[in-house]
């Protein structure tokens, strides 16, 4: 019955009235025509001296129309054999081509479309509360929405066309129709109930949309995107709380992944008063110890929380030898870094050596203000001759030739950054350098995450993408529980104690068996590490978890059902 309605609805408008009545008169045609055949049929057959019955002209009619032709009734003149052949043709003209494609065109095509916004809702219900509201579908969304979902938070995608809002409800998404710049469409989804709305359509685009949602209330979170600098204080003004610029974090992020020649941590991440911190084993007296020969699973101040290899990542194991190119994971304030880089640092390196930036985008250009503000040298291949990158360390031309890499100082740089927005040429710049310098870090930028298990295999020793950069900085404004990526894919997180953990030891392996994530330490409120070999019943303390989206996926079904 649901079916019948949403068919006759289709008479609700003129043109769907239209449409009926073309249908209509194409009946009525092919009654004619059928009832015209028919009587041409008894008059030809009468020539030729036989007598047939008026349903016998019909039954003749229809099978010779509709191809079937059955050859129990024939004609035996000529004429009557080409006025055969006419009703053969027209009638295939009419019955197999016209007819079908007006009852498509007019009748099934319009209901399809009506049935597809009938699918497609107006409005949120209202039961939907805490959710998350995002204005389209890209990659930064699709890993937003992922990590949404982990959490047990609602999202609701704004989608203006109905055809193309069927098809992203298709995939598994919780859609609305509506104009994006309405602040009806705002109201109908349940603004006033939604934790955050996210943007991350182009500037212009992404600015009336702030503004729409101002209009409408003061208070949600309201996270943009940015792809001009000049673009932030606009979005800002607009009513944006947060804008992130995608460029500039992916740049920074990739750049703080260049593991320093002189040993020394520098910060990739924080948890409040906790930073984040990488350190490269190179050049070191940890290259060739284990972890506990080197008392790292001992220190007093900085925790080490995992051993880095090409991607790699291993919970801080006491037997884990390090290598030339392992890379530690530490935890801990400012004063506790500084105290392991007065330890573990090459005492005989002062000066770093320099990093090689293949690319001279946005990115890139993020990438060398990093570097410069870390005192780090660097040079810049840019192929574009008209790209405004003044100020900077440039070599021009192409970075797939080898006298450019040369001239950039391949030779002496200890890390290459790939930070073009072409995957296919990222993963040849990756595999070139690779071959040419086999003992240099090389850090590369993805597009797509299809193409991240590629860049791994190319020879990247680490691998960042928009949308795990995007999507972990406008989670980290919801105050959720922050996120840090480590490397591709894998994540620090800080997640509430289950009461099925506590009383487990800290770093129980039956936890990682059983899930594939790594508990590598306790935490208070704040984001300080505490000093505890047990998983505590404290309800405000957090703990600090390792792993991969599956391997999250299974912790919080295995420990933390949802109720």
């Amino acid at each position: 019955m649901k079916t019948l309605g949403t068919i006759l609805g289709l008479i609700d408008t003129g043109q769907q009235r239209r449409n009926v009545r073309v249908v209509m008169w194409m009946l009525l045609g092919l009654i004619l025509m059928v009832t015209v055949y028919s009587v041409l049929f008894h008059y030809l057959m009468g020539l030729e001296g036989r007598e047939f019955s008026w349903a016998t002209g019909f039954y003749w009619t229809m099978t010779v129309m509709s191809t079937l032709g059955f050859g129990d009734i024939t004609f035996e003149s000529d004429i009557g054999r080409l006025f055969s052949v006419l009703v053969l043709v027209s009638g295939a003209l009419f019955l197999l081509i016209l007819l079908p494609f007006s009852i498509i065109q007019f009748i099934f095509a319009p209901w399809m479309d009506r049935r597809d916004a009938a699918r497609t809702p107006r409005r949120v219900p209202d039961d939907v509360t805490g959710h998350i509201l995002v204005t389209q579908i890209d990659p930064v969304s699709q890993a937003l929405i992922a990590r949404a979902r982990r959490s047990g938070i609602s999202h609701v995608v704004l989608v203006e066309d109905p055809t193309t809002a069927s098809s992203v409800a298709d995939n598994g998404y919780r859609v609305m129709v509506g104009p994006l710049d309405s602040p009806t469409t705002y109201r109908d989804a349940g603004i006033d109930r939604a934790s955050l709305v996210v943007s991350t359509k182009e500037d212009t685009a992404n600015t009336n949309i702030a503004f729409t949602v101002r209009e409408v209330n003061k208070d949600v979170l309201v996270v943009v995107t940015a792809d001009k600098p000049a673009s932030v204080d606009v979005l800002e003004l607009a009513g944006a709380d947060h804008v992130v610029q995608l460029a500039s974090t992916l740049g920074v992020a990739l750049a703080r992944r260049v593991v320093s020649t002189t040993g020394r941590s520098h910060i990739v991440g924080q948890f409040g008063s906790t930073r984040i911190a990488e350190a490269g084993a190179r050049g070191t007296s940890l290259v060739g110890v284990s972890v506990s020969e080197a008392g790292l699973d001992s220190l007093e101040g900085a925790r080490l929380l995992a051993v880095s290899e090409h991607g790699d990542l291993h919970a801080a194991a006491p037997d884990i030898l390090m290598t030339d190119i392992s890379t530690l994971i530490l935890a801990g304030t400012d004063q506790e870094l500084g105290e392991y880089d007065s330890r573990f640092g090459a005492r005989n390196r002062a000066v770093e050596s320099p990093v090689l930036i293949l690319g001279g985008g946005r990115v890139g250009r993020a990438a060398a203000g990093v570097l410069i503000s870390s005192g780090v040298p660097y040079s810049i291949v840019e192929q574009t001759p008209d790209r405004q990158i003044e100020g900077l360390r440039v070599v021009a031309g192409d970075a797939a030739e080898l006298d450019n890499l040369k001239a950039a100082g391949l030779e002496q740089a200890s890390a290459v950054l790939v930070t073009t927005h072409d995957d296919d040429m990222n993963v040849y710049l990756t595999l070139y350098c690779r071959r040419l310098r086999p003992d240099i870090q090389i850090i590369s930028r993805a597009t797509h995450e299809r193409n991240v298990s590629t860049l791994y295999r190319a020879g990247a020793d680490g691998v960042l993408s928009y949308a795990a950069v995007g999507a972990t900085a406008i989670w980290n404004t919801l105050k959720l529980g922050e996120r840090v990526v480590i490397v591709e894919g894998v994540e620090l997180m800080l997640l509430p104690i289950p009461s099925t953990l506590v009383g487990r030891a800290l770093f129980d392996p039956k936890i990682y068996s059983e899930t594939g994530c790594h508990v590598v330490a306790i935490t208070d409120e704040a984001g300080a590490i505490l000093d505890q070999g047990t998983i505590p019943s404290n309800p405000k303390a957090r703990l600090m978890v390792m792993g991969d989206r599956h391997a999250e996926k299974v912790f919080r079904t295995r420990y933390m059902p949802r109720r």
